[in-house]
Order: structure tokens, then sequence, then C-alpha cells
């Protein structure tokens, strides 16, 4: 179900604008678009040189702004597609008095256009849309092009760990992880029976976990040399 535009949701965003960019590229290609560098000054945005992580799809902004609260001495990026969704993640973080976020509403596509290669150490896939129809598999937050634009920010030695409750976009995932250059650890099929130690849940995690549905987690990592067989 599509969410309803909220009241007022201009005014309500200008409010929480010291936490958000709202990007929207004069170029709807984002192929050609990203040629195009705009990158945002991270700099002055958090005021500090701390390393960067980035969630793709954050939601209402639970996971990001307890990871926040937990990680003082990192910077993150939350990105989100939806001003309804995002506007609630902005007001959680400016009511916690996080600095350390700072959301972008911006399709992932247009990632590199403003954010700098080699610049983000930890890229995190927090419950995704599965986009079940094969016809829009493309879509998926782990298909072999949004793989590449992870690939292009992420810097040496950096992961992308994955959360879902979807077995099929699970499996699908790691096929694409392996098809595409990255190794993978600490694979569970049922994290909160795995034993796996500080996990942060997110809203959607809750209500599955709630309804006892078995949470898929990867972490994946682009191989090196020695990795290769």
């Amino acid at each position: 179900m599509r969410m309803r535009k909220k009241k007022n949701l201009e005014q309500k965003l200008a409010s929480v604008s010291r936490n958000l960019t709202i990007l929207h590229s004069d170029d709807p290609n984002y192929n050609t678009a990203v040629e195009k560098k705009e990158y945002l000054d991270f700099a002055a945005i958090f005021g500090n040189d701390n390393p960067m992580q980035l969630e793709v799809g954050c939601g209402k902004g639970q996971f990001i702004c307890e990871l926040a609260k937990q990680h003082p001495e990192l910077n993150f990026i939350a990105v989100e597609v939806n001003p309804n969704v995002i506007y609630m993640a902005c007001k959680k973080a400016q009511d916690a008095g996080l600095s350390n976020i700072h959301f972008l509403e911006c399709r992932a596509e247009f990632l590199p256009k403003y954010i700098p290669d080699n610049s983000i150490e930890r890229v995190y896939l927090n419950f995704s849309c599965p986009f079940p129809k094969k016809k829009y598999a493309s879509h998926r937050l782990t298909n072999a092009r949004f793989l590449s634009i992870y690939k292009q920010l992420m810097k040496p030695g950096a992961e992308i760990h994955q959360k879902t409750d979807n077995m099929h976009l699970f499996e699908y995932s790691l096929e694409q992880f392996s098809q595409n250059g990255f190794a993978l650890k600490n694979v569970t099929l049922d994290l909160h029976n795995s034993g796996f130690e500080g996990n942060i849940m997110t809203e959607y995690e809750k209500r599955f976990t709630d309804l006892g549905q078995p949470i898929y987690r990867l972490e994946a990592y682009l191989k090196e040399d020695s990795d290769e067989i």
C-alpha cells in the first residue's frame, strides 16, 4: 500500500533540513547524470572527517539512529527515496540530538554523482524491497548494477551487510554477490537463533520476528587476489 503524502510535507521537510539534503538530478538518466559530479562536502556537513558508513533504504531510521548512538566516532549517510518516510527518520535523529547522521532523499542509482569514490567503509542493506517479479530484478538493491555502484563508493576492505526476511531475495543476493567479485562471511539463515551479537533491529525486523519468521543475514566484501581460487 502506498503511503499517503503527509499534510504540510514541504514544511515538515524544511524543519529537518539540518539533517537532510534533497537531491533531484536535472538529468533523469542516471547513466549520464553521474558523469557530472556534484560531490557533497561531508567534512562541512559533519564538521569532521570521521569514517563514513552508508545505509541504502533507511526507512523510518530506527536502525541507523541506534547505530549512530552507539558509534559517535563514525559518520552515517542514510538514503531513502520516499519523502514521507525520510521525514520520520530525520525527525527521529533530530529529536535524539544525533549530529553524526545525514539523510539523503535520493535514488540509489545517483549516489556516485554525490558521494566520492572510495569514501565508504561499510554499506547496510536492511529489508530492501524484494521486487519478486523477475522482470523487476534490476530494481533489487543487490542486483549487479547496484553492486557496481557500491564497489565504486567503497574503500578498500569495506563490507556490505545485508538483512532480509525474504528467502528468495536472499538466495538471489548470494548469487549476485558471488558472481560480481564478492566473497561472503557470517552468513546465517536464522539470525536471531545464530548467536550473533550486537544486532540492531529495524522496524520491519521486529514485525517479522514477532511473526516467527527467520531473518537472513550476510556480510560481503570484495575479493582480493589471495581469495581467488
